[in-house]
């Protein structure tokens, strides 16, 4: 409330500075009118008496009736203008202050005014600048109390922002503490299956050596996907954890890409589909080869699932002083336009999806590309085929 009234003053002063300017001005304006009228008039009476003693009667029955003249009979009287006698000829004697005290006071008025709006302005820059650093310490994690130490205009608007950064502090450790239990239960679940995958694995190899049938190559194709299911769900459990610990080295992307392209040679042979890695260079970035050759890997893979025998997958990378840029394509039918926002999301199959995926390659790719500080996108190109396109940032 102090603070408060300190502003109302502050903002009240230049106008009471004002009306006293005006009030003292108009007294002074109207005290020296009437100090000249009377000396005018005296020094006039003075002349005619000198010239003419004899008139003393004239002259003050002259006076009486100039003072029963009314005011607007007075400022209407132009009786000397018929002898060639002008207004101004008779503006003796006005002092000199008369004209300097306005422009005085014109200027006391103004500067009281530019003072009273640039502590203001200080005052309410200051209190923004702190509530601005304020929300700065808090987005780099620096927490703290926002104390209130004067009551003004931006004294609610600091509640508010108080009261919403505790409420979304304690959202984020909720958010932050249920994904944990997320993530742990997740990888429990992966640990528990574990087991029973790896018994029902050999069971089965020993059924197969007794009598080999068509129904166990069945159950081994489904134990296989289950079993690389209970893999992917791990992993991302590590990831949403944050347990899963990437290295920060220098990677070679053309290294990269070529170690992953040997991963696929079995598949590659298979399927006659030839991978095409554009050398440009020696460009780095800081991340993990290992697990930066995986993402390459799954991306690889999804583009060979949607080419035909004897088709091309095109890789090529370029770097500049921002970022690395890597771009993987094939020459097939493309993506589904419905699929495009969806790609990357877990356990998430296409309508052009192809083989016994699970739909977690793509998800596993991003999250691996997004923990080295990258991005990733799919996009259709103009010519045909299905292309992705990774960012890893230096910083």
């Amino acid at each position: 409330m102090n603070e408060r009234r300190k502003q109302g003053i502050l903002l009240l002063f230049p106008v009471a500075v004002l009306l006293m300017g005006i009030i003292f001005t108009t007294a002074l304006f109207y005290h020296t009118y009437r100090q000249i009228a009377y000396q005018h008039i005296s020094a006039f009476s003075e002349i005619i008496l000198e010239t003419s003693p004899e008139a003393e009667p004239q002259l003050l029955s002259g006076l009486k009736g100039y003072y029963s003249m009314s005011e607007q009979e007075i400022v209407k009287n132009n009786y000397l203008g018929k002898y060639g006698y002008r207004a101004e000829e008779f503006c003796k004697g006005i002092p000199t202050y008369t004209f300097i005290l306005p422009v005085m006071l014109f200027f006391m008025v103004s500067g009281a005014f530019v003072l009273a709006a640039w502590l203001f302005h200080r005052r309410s820059q200051k209190r923004i600048v702190d509530l601005t650093e304020y929300l700065e310490r808090v987005n780099i994690g620096a927490g703290e109390t926002l104390i209130q130490t004067q009551e003004d205009d931006f004294s609610r608007l600091q509640d508010e922002i108080y009261k919403t950064v505790t409420t979304l502090y304690q959202t984020r450790e909720a958010a932050v503490s249920a994904r944990k239990n997320f993530a742990e239960n997740l990888a429990n679940i992966a640990h528990q299956l574990k087991t029973p995958i790896t018994a029902a694995f050999l069971s089965l190899q020993l059924m197969k050596k007794e009598a080999a049938n068509e129904y166990a190559d069945r159950i081994e194709r489904q134990l296989d996907r289950l079993n690389r299911l209970e893999e992917s769900v791990l992993m991302l459990s590590k990831i949403d954890a944050g347990t899963l610990l990437l290295k920060h080295e220098k990677v070679d992307l053309y290294t990269a890409l070529n170690l992953a392209a040997e991963n696929l040679n079995d598949i590659l042979q298979d399927s006659h589909i030839f991978i095409e890695i554009l050398e440009n260079g020696c460009i780095e970035f800081f991340g993990d080869l290992e697990w930066t050759m995986e993402a390459f890997i799954n991306l690889m893979k999804n583009c060979m699932e949607h080419s035909q025998p004897g088709g091309i997958v095109y890789c090529e990378y370029s770097g500049n002083p921002l970022y690395a840029e890597i771009r993987i394509w094939d020459e097939g039918t493309g993506f589904d336009e419905e699929d495009l926002p969806h790609l990357f999301d877990r356990f998430y199959r296409g309508k052009r999806a192809v083989g016994n995926g699970i739909g977690i390659g793509l998800a596993l790719a991003r999250s691996i590309f997004e923990l080295q500080n990258g991005t990733i996108i799919a996009y259709n190109r103009r010519n045909g085929g299905a292309c992705f396109e990774i960012r890893l940032y230096s910083h």
